[in-house]
């Protein structure tokens, strides 16, 4: 096959190491042999320092290809343990691992792919206290969040401190994967300003992901980061690959440098951190807040309610997959988005006490908030809903 050429549209991330040793030599040979790596690639992969956010589903992959391809150190913040339930897509760490620090199962689990690598473990939750003091150590940034609030904390230190980063997201059989470096492209704030509305977006707990579509999309996190690292190729700056699993599909679409952006605009309002991410991006609405003041009850209370015998109308908002694998007793399917739709509201009874719950308690907030919009004044929710309800009650249900 003949050789290719490609257009380097960045200059090297990172200086090469002085050296690399005969072991060395021979385990990183097949990349060696690649024209467009070489030895003067892998000697700056050798010299690069990658801090991954998270360890889970995407930081799995994520690290275990940085460790195997040779990048020199690699940082891992996690404060997470391991749960029985990562292990479907977490393929970092193994069923010995359960209970175990993610940090240091990841850092173990690197260690055993690659000793050449150096492990810095920052077992800790990234805040707006730490974030400069660790990003300071690393040249590039791959983030395995899953959760908004800390998407966006990322998206901000990494643009005021200047750093680039890799971006992945995945939901079910879908994924999406940037490169956001605003001396050079966009940010995450030009493709999404504004966190969406709460409950708008479910979280993988609550919708699940295809375990695999962590490697798709943490492969093509390690593939940007060695472009960037080892100057080769066009990395993904200003473009988002969008894939969909179901259709084996690929879409490169263009993403462009808002001129208006507040953070790397032109003329940006935001020159610091924000104060509380969390708030920024809202786990639950306004209204939701407002409306579980002196409507919420415990799973403890639900369960003397009906030993009581008292006359409850039990409303789980949760998905039809989600009730299939585990249910409160008495308990009536209509899920979230039937009711703030409308389309369920004439089935409620207007003589009984309704009680919502949910997985956790989040959309059974925003679920309540409707109700009461619509003259339910006396409906109530579950605080933790489903997984309170197996901590207190039964612990012999699964939890998921």
């Amino acid at each position: 096959m003949a050789g290719r050429s490609f257009t380097v549209s960045l200059p090297p991330l990172v200086e090469p190491a002085e050296s690399l040793s005969v072991d060395e030599i021979r385990r990183y040979s097949r990349h060696l042999i690649i024209p467009d790596v070489g030895v003067e690639g892998q000697k700056r992969l050798k010299n690069a320092r990658v801090l991954c956010v998270g360890a889970g589903g995407l930081g799995s992959p994520a690290l275990m290809y940085l460790a195997a391809a040779g990048v020199g150190t690699l940082g891992i913040v996690e404060f997470d343990v391991v749960d029985e339930s990562n292990l479907q897509r977490q393929i970092i760490h193994g069923q010995s691992d359960v209970g175990r620090s993610k940090a240091e199962s990841a850092a173990a689990s690197i260690r055993e792919i690659n000793p050449y690598v150096q492990v810095e473990i920052h077992n800790t939750a990234l805040d707006r206290e730490n974030v400069f003091d660790i990003f300071g150590q690393y040249d590039l940034i791959v983030d395995g969040t899953d959760n908004f609030a800390t998407r966006y904390l990322v998206n901000d230190a990494a643009v005021l401190a200047g750093k680039p980063y890799v971006w992945g997201s995945i939901y079910r059989f879908d994924g999406q994967a940037s490169v956001f470096w605003a001396e050079h492209g966009p940010c995450y704030r030009c493709l999404y300003p504004e966190p969406p509305p709460p409950g708008m977006v479910p979280s993988c707990a609550e919708g699940g992901v295809l375990g695999v579509l962590c490697g798709s999309i943490g492969a093509i996190q390690v593939t940007e980061a060695i472009k960037l690292l080892a100057g080769v190729g066009e990395p993904l700056v200003g473009s988002l690959m969008v894939y969909d699993a179901l259709e084996m599909s690929y879409r490169k679409i263009k993403v462009r440098k808002d001129p208006n952006c507040v953070l790397c605009g032109e003329n940006a309002t935001q020159t610091e951190l924000l104060e509380d991410y969390d708030d920024f991006c809202g786990a639950v609405s306004v209204e939701a807040q407002a409306a579980t003041e002196n409507s919420t009850i415990t799973a403890s209370e639900l369960k003397d309610w009906q030993d009581a015998g008292k006359d409850i109308f039990l409303v789980d908002v949760r998905e039809p997959a989600e009730y299939e694998i585990v249910r409160i007793p008495g308990s009536t399917l209509i899920p979230k988005g039937d009711i703030l739709s409308g389309q369920a509201l004439a089935d409620l009874p207007q003589d009984k006490q309704i009680v919502l719950h949910c997985k956790s308690g989040v959309r059974s907030a925003e679920a309540l908030a409707a109700l009461k919009a619509a003259g339910f004044s006396n409906a109530v929710h579950v605080q933790g809903g489903v997984l309170a309800w197996i901590k207190q009650i039964d612990p012999s249900l699964p939890v998921y």
